[in-house]
């Protein structure tokens, strides 16, 4: 008996479907049939699978598809715009390092509730911590916290609620 497997894999916008017996290797990929391997920037994931024991199929797909969505997860970079605020989220270390982010000075603070204003513009990675920042006039906040890469505009006055401890580089233009 002849079994027929198919294989769903999304990795950020790309996806790779295969639904034959035996597997086939994706077009330009250079690697042999019974392997798939997919780059996709950063993420590089690899599925093997045997058609001969359905569930070694499916115990290997299922470990697999917890490594890749953790490595999506891990290497996922988001850029939002709220109030005023730009943060960044996991941003890669190629960033960090044009930035020169590591040479930066360093502040911190235990969690506290303190007005600030920017002088001028400052752009910070939070190596610790959580905050929410709430612009003056706003009763809505912006909720920053370690790994982030937040950009604060010249002029905006605004509140720090600083829930866990904080330790951060920063750069004021």
């Amino acid at each position: 008996m002849v079994m027929m497997a198919c294989l769903q894999v999304t990795v950020s916008c790309c996806t790779i479907l295969t639904n034959h017996s035996p597997p086939v290797s994706v077009p330009n990929c250079g690697y042999p049939n019974s392997v798939t391997k997919h780059h996709h920037s950063s993420l590089t994931s690899m599925i093997r699978f045997s058609l001969s024991s359905p569930s070694r199929t499916r115990r290997v797909l299922r470990r697999q598809q917890v490594i890749i969505k953790a490595a999506a997860k891990e290497n996922m970079t988001t850029t939002t715009q709220k109030l005023g605020i730009s943060v960044q989220t996991n941003p890669p270390e190629s960033k960090l390092s044009e930035l020169g982010v590591r040479n930066w000075p360093k502040w911190g603070c235990p969690p506290s509730k303190f007005p600030w204003t920017y002088s001028s513009k400052e752009t910070c990675y939070l190596l610790k911590g959580k905050v929410k920042v709430y612009p003056d006039g706003s009763d809505d906040g912006v909720e920053i916290g370690a790994g982030d890469l937040v950009e604060f505009p010249k002029g905006m006055s605004c509140t720090w609620d600083v829930s866990e401890a904080v330790d951060k580089h920063y750069n004021f233009e």
